[in-house]
């Protein structure tokens, strides 16, 4: 709630001119509100895309919605790390600074595929690939006056077999389209958590912070299963309006972790109207599992590994233009699955 006891809306942010965000997964769905909802209080969005075409039809879209909107694309495929890199290298050339990251592309795989580095879809795609792009930019982030990075977590990581298995990590012995994809979710918000960890332990002032959009009727489904496709379908969405929601309304928990000034480290936002599907952003506690500090310390140490990126922070060292932080490739690292 906000101070006068109303539902937080985007109208109740600080205003953001001057300030820049890169969000990923925004030619569509939430990722789409959610750059929508930046540019309307003034701040600088990049669509970060692996559909160039898609990314500037979002870019008309904005801009036709918000004059004077200041949109930009970038071209990255979270599932590929050496596009990853690419794109980093290029905000590092292009931008002046960086307040607000909000790793917001995701996926559900309905079976078990691989991304160009050999990983899991939904753990490289929810997890790994983003943790490598924060990395990445994360010395822009911490010299911004007020650096923000959002974790978009899910209600599935709720489930009891969420939990992160540590020996099956990829899902390569006992794949199932929610468990695995649920664990992915728990490893962004595990992840979410370490990040503030270390990012006081350092004295930071930026910070990690999570959220869940609800139940979005969204198309991140859209190339599933005959099932599914029905499930998520036009005509069943409508009779289900009750327990869901639109991408704009499921936004709304994201941007209230990115601009509300009262947000703290690893604090997480959703609804939690009809089982926490709808409604607007309260501040929720933080996943448990997501909170196990010897599991955040592991995890970072396997994603490191995996992605061949040393994430270190607190380097006095800023890059010049162009320039991206020196994080040197492991010997065993990417392209190798655990």
């Amino acid at each position: 709630m906000s101070a006068s006891n109303e539902p937080w809306t985007v109208a109740d942010a600080p205003d953001q001119s001057g300030r820049t965000a890169v969000v990923t997964g925004a030619n569509t769905g939430i990722g789409l509100e959610i750059a929508r909802g930046l540019a309307r209080r003034g701040a600088t969005v990049v669509l970060a895309c692996r559909n160039d075409i898609a990314a500037a039809t979002a870019k008309a879209d904005i801009e036709d919605s918000v004059p004077g909107a200041d949109i930009r694309t970038a071209h990255v495929d979270i599932g590929d790390l050496s596009s990853v890199t690419a794109c980093a290298r290029r905000l590092h050339g292009e931008l002046s600074g960086l307040d607000l990251l909000i790793n917001n592309a995701g996926v559900v795989a309905g079976s078990w595929t691989s991304t160009v580095d050999g990983f899991e879809s939904d753990f490289g795609i929810n997890f790994l690939g983003h943790f490598a792009l924060t990395a990445r930019l994360a010395d822009l982030i911490t010299a911004a006056p007020a650096g923000r990075i959002v974790g978009v977590g899910s209600l599935s990581h709720g489930r009891r077999n969420a939990a992160l298995d540590f020996e099956d990590l990829q899902s390569e012995r006992s794949f199932g389209r929610l468990v695995t994809y649920s664990r992915s979710k728990m490893a962004a918000m595990t992840f979410m958590v370490e990040l503030q960890r270390r990012l006081a332990a350092v004295g930071s002032r930026a910070l990690s912070v999570g959220a869940h959009p609800g139940g979005v009727r969204s198309t991140i489904l859209r190339d599933q299963s005959l099932l599914a496709r029905i499930a998520y379908s036009n005509v069943v969405m409508t009779l289900a309006r009750p327990v869901t929601q639109t991408p704009e309304a499921g936004a709304r928990s994201v941007l209230r972790a990115a601009l509300d000034p009262a947000v703290p480290g690893a604090g997480f936002y959703g609804p939690v109207q009809r089982w926490g599907l709808v409604g607007p952003p309260v501040r929720l506690p933080t996943p448990a599992a997501a909170a196990d500090s010897a599991a955040g310390r592991r995890l970072w140490a396997v994603a490191e590994e995996l992605t061949g990126v040393e994430f270190v922070l607190g380097s006095p060292h800023r890059p010049a233009a162009g320039e991206i932080p020196a994080m040197a490739p492991r010997a065993d690292a990417a392209g190798e699955s655990a």
